[in-house]
């Protein structure tokens, strides 16, 4: 199981940091994504760490302004948000798949967290 928290509202320029706390898997043996589904759009990811290689990959929106962390000890990761702008409103997601390198396909989902960026 994979618990999300962390949103709220926040001014543009601001941050947030979510957290993504797992139970009954170990996360260090997955693939972490998050991704995002803004009011009446797609889902779209975020970012994807690989479960192997540890690799993190930013979409291009994100790039320099979040940023993954995790704390294994805790079984938890995170996603620190950094220059928020209003088009990262949306509602948060982490997922996780079990010894990959890739986002898709997830074997596990959390329910999200509401991250609204407004003045």
């Amino acid at each position: 199981q994979l618990v999300e928290s962390g949103g709220g509202l926040v001014q543009p320029g601001g941050s947030l940091r979510l957290s993504c706390a797992a139970s009954g898997v170990t996360l260090d043996n997955y693939a972490i994504g998050w991704f995002r589904q803004a009011p009446g759009k797609g889902r779209e990811g975020v970012l994807c760490v690989g479960g192997k290689s540890g690799r993190t990959d930013y979409a291009d929106s994100v790039k320099g302004r979040f940023t993954f962390a995790r704390d294994n000890a805790k079984n938890t990761v995170y996603l620190q948000m950094n220059s928020l702008k209003p088009e990262d409103t949306g509602i948060y997601y982490c997922a996780a798949l079990y010894w990959s390198d890739s986002c898709g396909d997830m074997d596990y989902w959390g329910k999200g967290t509401l991250v609204t960026v407004s003045s």
